[in-house]
């Protein structure tokens, strides 16, 4: 069917379906207004379905003509469209400018001031399976110490660090004779209580610091648990110098209790075990053991020890010195002689750091292979430990919560020295310092340095836990925990 049309005098007939994309110009626009105004005498009237498209052609002849007036403002040439309807962006087209947020990409500046990766500086121990230890430095300074810490803590911290004070309960006790002055010197700020103030402000940087110097051990924990406790619950109408008095009582008698009675009971207790004949064979240093071993001394029972020592801290060396100050034989073996030691004992007897909930033995690192060569044996082990040592955490491995040796701990304490000048050829060279060794070892590129400091004995292994309340087996910690802590 065909269109009808429209004819004007002096005018060639113009269809409604004229393609005006194809050609747009501002004719469209002409007819249209003439086919859509009032009709005058001889011209046919229009349909709404012609109406329409006569609208439809003077919209997309509008925009046409706004796209070219835009172009040519651009100073840009006319992209043809695409083909089957789809879009087409030119590569090089630089109408539309990029938003303030972003920036060119060039790479050849980039290349340029991208910082160059110094392989040197980084640690080996990035990639290490303990690597994770390692994220929270140890201070062995007090510069950086916040200014809250009292000096008593401060120099705490120090000897934490360095060592000078080493084992869970020596660390435990010096740790709350060092809240004893702070607590001394307190004095609670006006508007506030001592209850509220002494936790939250005062005490705290002093835990933060200990904590910064080493990680806290299992025992100190338990202890800062109850001292916290009790501060909460004093009464806050009691005067302060009375409250204080009572903190510091309180203090002495947890020593008192959990600490020096309670190694008494298990001295007593362990000293019954030895026979005599037997050879007691202990690892590393325990001073829980140290008492023990000399109790039964005293007692007169005839027995030998063996002493097996270890890196990095070598503590077997000191009990072997204080046992035969005492006239105990004692015999002395390296870690790599721990199986041949083994098959001379009759006994083993272990320190602990921590006892955990599902009966193992948290202790200093090689003291699980002690106890594996002693089970394979078929040799009695026994734990001696405070229930103050006791947590209801569960290990399963040593790789969480663990503790790293610095590095320097690795050597022995003959390679710790100044070592003496070498001659050779008649002369003398330069005196060689540990310095220098660690300066070749860190130069090393397969080298990796690493050193933790405890592991985990299963309960497999242990045959009996002997504390203040007297001879368990492993899985007798949870029930002796809640004990303890509910007294």
């Amino acid at each position: 069917m065909s269109e009808p049309v429209v004819r004007e005098a002096g005018h060639p007939p113009v269809t409604a379906q004229a393609d005006t994309t194809s050609n747009p110009t501002p004719q469209p626009q002409n007819d249209a207004k003439n086919a859509t105004s009032t009709p005058s005498k001889g011209k046919p009237k229009l349909s709404g379905v012609e109406l329409k498209k006569l609208k439809q052609a003077e919209k997309q002849a509008r925009r046409a003509a706004q796209k070219a007036a835009g172009e040519q403002l651009q100073g840009q040439q006319k992209t043809p469209p695409a083909k089957d309807g789809q879009k087409q962006v030119p590569k090089d087209d630089k109408s539309k400018p990029l938003p303030m947020r972003r920036r060119p990409s060039n790479p050849n500046v980039l290349v340029a001031k991208e910082p160059k990766k110094d392989t040197k500086k980084e640690p080996k121990h990035a990639n290490l399976f303990f690597g994770h230890l390692y994220n929270q430095p140890r201070l062995h300074s007090v510069v950086g110490a916040s200014k809250d810490v009292h000096p008593a803590v401060l120099a705490l911290g120090l000897q934490y660090s360095s060592y000078i004070i080493c084992g869970s309960t020596a660390r435990m006790v010096s740790m709350l004779v060092a809240f004893k002055a702070v607590i001394e010197d307190y004095q609670t700020p006006v508007g506030t209580s001592l209850a509220r103030h002494l936790t939250s402000h005062h005490l705290s940087p002093q835990i933060d610091y200990l904590r910064s110097c080493r990680p806290l051990s299992i025992g100190m924990g338990n202890a800062i648990r109850w001292l916290k406790d009790v501060i909460i619950k004093i009464d806050p109408s009691t005067p302060e110098s009375e409250a204080k008095r009572e903190l510091i009582t309180d203090i002495d008698n947890f020593i008192r209790d959990r600490v020096i009675a309670a190694d008494q009971l298990i001295s007593d207790y362990a000293a019954k075990k030895i026979e005599p004949g037997d050879v007691i064979l202990t690892y590393a240093s325990s001073s829980i053991v140290e008492s023990t071993l000399l109790r039964a001394h005293l007692d007169g029972i005839s027995f030998s020890v063996i002493v097996v020592d270890s890196k990095p801290l070598f503590e077997g060396k000191r009990l072997a010195r204080n046992l035969s100050q005492h006239g105990i034989k004692v015999r002395c073996f390296s870690y790599s002689g721990a199986a041949h030691a083994v098959k001379d004992a009759s006994k083993v007897f272990l320190g602990a750091h921590a006892m955990m909930s599902n009966g193992r033995l948290y202790s200093r690192v090689g003291t699980a292979s002690i106890a594996n060569l002693a089970n394979s044996n078929s040799i009695p082990v026994i734990v001696l430990c405070e229930s103050v040592k006791f947590t209801e955490r569960v290990a399963l491995d040593s790789i969480v919560g663990n503790e790293v040796a610095p590095a320097e701990e690795i050597l022995s304490e003959r390679e710790r020295q100044a070592l003496l000048p070498l001659k050779v050829n008649g002369e003398e060279e330069a005196v060689t310092t540990t310095n220098d060794v660690w300066k070749r070892v860190e130069e090393a590129k397969n080298l990796q340095l690493q050193q933790v400091l405890y592991d985990v004995t299963p309960a497999e292994y242990i045959n009996m836990v002997i504390t203040e309340y007297g001879s368990l087996p492993p899985s007798s910690v949870p029930v002796v925990h809640r004990l303890s802590t509910n007294a």
